[in-house]
């Protein structure tokens, strides 16, 4: 049996350091596993709750996207696609919604830590929080359920939203699986050594913060010049430092454990700050400089990475579509039963008609007639049936675009409109 494995990242930003060693790298090695079956999502309607910036929605979507496939992520080997482009994701939330507490959405902790930051300003708990703020765990467990992922790679900060997901996939089954388990109870997976990636503060890289370091955007200079920026004590070179510090840990996260043994050792017998700072770049640049010029190649055909997209959205959709409807139908959202059709009487409608012939003279000819039996018009005579049978069916599918050049002759009294309507009449049927 194959694991199924899900994650995705918002789309408010430039992707940096710390989403590649938190999600993105993980991700990518767990599908290049034999037995892995991925999907890898850019979360694009949870980037609406924290921005309002279209343009700003729209460039990060495509940095991302080129950013996942520039690591090393095989679309041929996984199901890669925008949140957006997949519609069962929205209705399976609003399914979710009705089903959850709105107690357990209290104890979220982005909606709590919004709450405790208006109150310590003094204005109402609920100033500036919107209901996709508040709702967006719900959201967040459609994008797993919908796939029944077996494992979830997250970091250590998201841990709850998991534990969320399970209890909203346990209640769904309970209320409404009569035995059946709709939902799989997915597991957080995490990369313990760097669940979460420090940024230049010591706190989360986070660019909410604004303390990241870029992954590929601006180059090896920005790299070098973002590595420059991260905050260390006044300890001069040759004075022994702690390793127990946020640089260390950034540069373990790409170091083997030989090279993050020699480096802690290294800065406790003295190595300056920035010696430490140069060596830490250097690291990085081995790992990620062969992926930059990828990137940058198809930052440059965004036409090519929207076609994989609609790919991987087709792909996912062949997966969350069958598990919706039968969702659909446990809640009682099912297809009425039609009742016998009453069979009647097929009613013959008249239509125009041509008629083919031949005269004494050993002419082949046709005419036509509008529905009510009237003569509009006849033809010429052919030397043979099939000649007069190849401009029958010609005005039968041209219509009256062929009638200028037809050998034929309007019947007294009619005109070339009547003979256009008939025309029109027969060649719609």
């Amino acid at each position: 049996m194959s694991l199924r494995v899900l994650t995705g990242i918002t789309t408010t930003g430039t992707p940096h350091l710390g989403n590649y060693v938190g999600a993105i790298r993980p991700a990518i090695v767990a599908s290049q596993q034999p037995d892995s079956d991925c999907f890898f999502f850019m979360a694009d309607y949870h980037a609406l709750i924290k921005c309002d910036d279209p343009a700003r929605i729209e460039r990060s979507r495509l940095e991302i996207a080129a950013t996942w496939l520039a690591a090393g992520l095989d679309p041929e080997r996984v199901t890669f696609y925008r949140q957006s482009d997949v519609p069962e994701v929205t209705e399976l939330n609003w399914l979710l919604t009705c089903v959850t507490a709105k107690g357990q959405m209290n104890r979220a902790h982005a909606y709590k830590g919004a709450t405790d930051a208006n109150e310590a300003a003094g204005e109402d708990p609920d100033a500036g929080i919107t209901m996709g703020l508040f709702c967006y765990p719900i959201l967040m467990a459609a994008d797993i359920l919908l796939f029944n992922p077996h494992k979830v790679p997250v970091g250590r900060d998201q841990i709850q939203h998991i534990e969320m997901t399970r209890d909203v996939a346990a209640r769904f089954n309970h209320l409404f699986g009569q035995g059946k388990e709709f939902f799989v109870l997915p597991e957080a997976h995490i990369e313990e050594q760097v669940a979460t990636l420090p940024g230049l503060d010591g706190r989360k890289m986070s660019k909410s913060y604004d303390n990241t370091i870029p992954l590929f955007e601006g180059g090896a200079k920005a790299l070098k010049d973002a590595v420059a920026k991260i905050v260390t004590n006044s300890l001069l070179p040759g004075e022994a430092k702690d390793p127990e510090c946020h640089l260390v840990t950034i540069y373990e996260a790409f170091a083997t454990p030989e090279q993050a043994a020699a480096f802690r050792a290294q800065l406790v017998a003295g190595l300056g700050w920035g010696d430490a700072k140069k060596q830490l770049v250097e690291l990085i640049d081995a790992h990620i400089g062969p992926m930059r010029d990828k990137y940058q190649a198809l930052m440059a055909h965004p036409e090519q990475i929207e076609e994989l997209l609609q790919i991987g959205a087709m792909k996912a959709r062949a997966v969350a579509a069958p598990l919706l409807k039968q969702v659909r139908e446990a809640v009682g959202l099912r297809r009425m039963n039609a009742l016998p059709a009453v069979k009647e009487k097929a009613v013959k409608i008249a239509l125009p008609t041509f008629k083919q012939f031949r005269l004494e003279d050993g002419q082949f000819y046709f005419n036509f007639s509008d529905a009510a039996g009237r003569l509009l018009l006849t033809s010429s005579g052919f030397a043979s049936g099939k000649d007069a049978g190849q401009w029958v069916g010609r005005l039968k599918k041209e219509g009256i675009t062929a009638l200028p050049d037809a050998p034929v002759a309007l019947a007294d009294g009619v005109s070339a409109d009547d003979v256009a309507a008939a025309l029109v009449a027969l060649t719609v049927e």
